[in-house]
Protein backbone atom coordinates (compact mmCIF):
# COMPACT_ATOMS: atom_id res chain seq x y z
CA UNK A 1 0.00 0.00 0.00
CA UNK A 2 1.38 3.32 -1.02
CA UNK A 3 1.51 6.36 1.60
CA UNK A 4 -0.69 9.69 0.46
CA UNK A 5 1.01 12.48 -1.20
CA UNK A 6 1.80 14.92 1.73
CA UNK A 7 1.09 18.81 0.26
CA UNK A 8 1.48 21.97 1.80
CA UNK A 9 -1.83 23.80 2.37
CA UNK A 10 -2.25 26.53 -0.17
CA UNK A 11 -4.01 28.98 2.66
CA UNK A 12 -1.69 28.04 5.43
CA UNK A 13 1.74 26.98 3.80
CA UNK A 14 3.25 25.69 7.52
CA UNK A 15 0.47 23.00 8.03
CA UNK A 16 1.39 19.38 5.92
CA UNK A 17 -1.99 18.37 4.55
CA UNK A 18 -2.91 15.03 2.82
CA UNK A 19 -6.89 16.48 1.31
CA UNK A 20 -7.72 18.04 -1.70
CA UNK A 21 -10.86 20.23 -2.84
CA UNK A 22 -12.82 18.02 -4.20
CA UNK A 23 -13.88 20.71 -7.25
CA UNK A 24 -10.41 22.99 -7.65
CA UNK A 25 -8.25 20.16 -6.44
CA UNK A 26 -6.18 22.74 -4.54
CA UNK A 27 -4.37 21.27 -1.20
CA UNK A 28 -6.58 22.41 2.22
CA UNK A 29 -6.04 21.60 5.43
CA UNK A 30 -8.69 20.97 7.60
CA UNK A 31 -9.02 24.43 8.77
CA UNK A 32 -9.54 25.35 5.62
CA UNK A 33 -11.95 22.63 4.74
CA UNK A 34 -15.77 23.15 4.08
CA UNK A 35 -18.19 19.95 4.59
CA UNK A 36 -20.51 19.67 1.64
CA UNK A 37 -22.91 17.69 0.42
CA UNK A 38 -20.16 16.27 -2.57
CA UNK A 39 -17.37 16.20 -0.14
CA UNK A 40 -14.60 18.56 1.15
CA UNK A 41 -14.49 21.67 -0.44
CA UNK A 42 -11.95 24.77 -0.57
CA UNK A 43 -14.23 28.15 0.75
CA UNK A 44 -13.65 29.57 -2.64
CA UNK A 45 -15.59 26.20 -3.86
CA UNK A 46 -17.63 25.96 -1.32
CA UNK A 47 -19.14 29.53 -1.51
CA UNK A 48 -21.50 29.46 1.38
CA UNK A 49 -24.50 32.04 0.99
CA UNK A 50 -27.15 33.23 3.57
CA UNK A 51 -30.36 31.71 1.61
CA UNK A 52 -32.61 34.19 -0.45
CA UNK A 53 -35.03 34.52 2.50
CA UNK A 54 -32.69 35.89 4.86
CA UNK A 55 -30.89 38.23 2.78
CA UNK A 56 -32.72 41.35 3.14
CA UNK A 57 -31.33 45.09 1.60
CA UNK A 58 -31.59 48.18 2.29
CA UNK A 59 -34.41 49.05 0.35
CA UNK A 60 -36.51 46.11 1.66
CA UNK A 61 -35.55 47.96 5.40
CA UNK A 62 -37.09 51.31 4.17
CA UNK A 63 -40.26 48.89 2.71
CA UNK A 64 -40.71 47.48 5.92
CA UNK A 65 -40.27 50.58 8.24
CA UNK A 66 -42.34 52.27 5.46
CA UNK A 67 -45.23 49.66 5.76
CA UNK A 68 -44.50 49.13 9.33
CA UNK A 69 -45.66 52.94 9.87
CA UNK A 70 -48.57 53.04 7.82
CA UNK A 71 -50.26 50.18 9.80
CA UNK A 72 -48.92 51.41 13.08
CA UNK A 73 -51.14 53.99 12.86
CA UNK A 74 -53.73 52.61 11.12
CA UNK A 75 -54.24 50.17 13.56
CA UNK A 76 -53.48 52.65 16.52
CA UNK A 77 -56.86 54.39 15.19
CA UNK A 78 -58.88 51.39 15.17
CA UNK A 79 -57.38 49.96 18.39
CA UNK A 80 -58.52 53.21 20.13
CA UNK A 81 -62.04 53.43 18.49
CA UNK A 82 -62.64 49.29 19.66
CA UNK A 83 -60.99 49.89 22.82
CA UNK A 84 -63.11 53.34 23.87
CA UNK A 85 -66.46 51.19 23.07
CA UNK A 86 -65.68 47.45 24.34
CA UNK A 87 -63.65 48.39 27.06
CA UNK A 88 -66.66 48.88 29.72
CA UNK A 89 -68.05 46.05 28.84
CA UNK A 90 -64.96 43.30 28.87
CA UNK A 91 -62.72 45.01 31.53
CA UNK A 92 -59.25 44.44 29.91
CA UNK A 93 -58.90 41.03 28.42
CA UNK A 94 -60.66 42.41 25.17
CA UNK A 95 -57.59 44.55 25.07
CA UNK A 96 -55.25 41.47 25.14
CA UNK A 97 -56.65 39.95 22.08
CA UNK A 98 -56.89 43.61 20.39
CA UNK A 99 -52.97 43.41 21.19
CA UNK A 100 -52.46 40.17 19.96
CA UNK A 101 -54.31 40.83 16.34
CA UNK A 102 -52.41 44.14 16.20
CA UNK A 103 -48.79 42.48 16.60
CA UNK A 104 -49.95 39.54 13.92
CA UNK A 105 -51.70 42.39 11.71
CA UNK A 106 -48.37 44.15 12.03
CA UNK A 107 -45.41 41.48 11.35
CA UNK A 108 -48.15 40.06 7.96
CA UNK A 109 -47.80 43.23 6.08
CA UNK A 110 -44.20 44.16 7.16
CA UNK A 111 -43.52 40.71 5.69
CA UNK A 112 -45.73 40.69 2.88
CA UNK A 113 -44.14 44.61 1.69
CA UNK A 114 -40.41 42.23 1.99
CA UNK A 115 -41.56 39.14 -0.27
CA UNK A 116 -41.86 37.12 3.15
CA UNK A 117 -38.11 37.56 3.97
CA UNK A 118 -36.93 36.75 7.34
CA UNK A 119 -34.34 39.18 9.65
CA UNK A 120 -34.12 39.71 13.29
CA UNK A 121 -34.05 43.70 12.17
CA UNK A 122 -37.27 43.33 10.50
CA UNK A 123 -38.41 42.10 14.08
CA UNK A 124 -37.08 45.07 15.81
CA UNK A 125 -39.38 47.36 12.78
CA UNK A 126 -42.89 45.47 13.80
CA UNK A 127 -41.69 45.66 17.23
CA UNK A 128 -41.52 49.23 16.97
CA UNK A 129 -44.60 49.19 14.83
CA UNK A 130 -46.78 47.60 17.56
CA UNK A 131 -45.16 49.83 19.95
CA UNK A 132 -46.10 53.12 18.03
CA UNK A 133 -49.87 51.74 17.02
CA UNK A 134 -49.82 51.67 21.31
CA UNK A 135 -48.98 54.89 21.07
CA UNK A 136 -51.23 56.78 18.78
CA UNK A 137 -54.18 54.86 20.47
CA UNK A 138 -53.14 56.64 23.74
CA UNK A 139 -52.87 60.08 22.16
CA UNK A 140 -55.65 59.90 19.81
CA UNK A 141 -58.24 58.26 22.40
CA UNK A 142 -56.47 59.57 25.50
CA UNK A 143 -57.63 56.13 27.20
CA UNK A 144 -54.33 55.82 29.45
CA UNK A 145 -55.26 55.22 33.13
CA UNK A 146 -52.84 54.93 35.83
CA UNK A 147 -54.25 52.42 38.01
CA UNK A 148 -51.58 49.61 38.40
CA UNK A 149 -54.22 46.93 36.61
CA UNK A 150 -54.46 48.78 33.65
CA UNK A 151 -51.40 49.34 33.61
CA UNK A 152 -50.38 46.36 34.04
CA UNK A 153 -53.01 44.91 30.93
CA UNK A 154 -51.43 47.37 28.67
CA UNK A 155 -47.66 46.38 29.09
CA UNK A 156 -49.24 42.49 28.65
CA UNK A 157 -50.53 43.71 25.50
CA UNK A 158 -48.12 45.24 24.02
CA UNK A 159 -45.98 42.16 25.47
CA UNK A 160 -48.32 39.93 23.19
CA UNK A 161 -48.53 42.20 20.53
CA UNK A 162 -44.79 42.53 19.89
CA UNK A 163 -44.66 38.55 20.24
CA UNK A 164 -46.78 37.99 17.64
CA UNK A 165 -45.20 40.63 15.28
CA UNK A 166 -41.29 38.90 16.25
CA UNK A 167 -42.99 35.57 15.23
CA UNK A 168 -44.41 36.81 12.06
CA UNK A 169 -41.07 38.26 11.04
CA UNK A 170 -37.65 36.29 12.83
Amino acid sequence: MTEPETMKCATHPDIETVLRCGKCGKPICPRCMVQTPVGARCRECAKLYKLPTYRVSGAYYLRAAGAALGMAIVIGVVWGIIDSFLISFFFGFFSLILAAGAGYAIGEVVSRSVNKKRSPWLAVIGSLAVVIAYLVNIFTFGSVSLSPLWIIFDLVGIGIGIYMAVNRLR
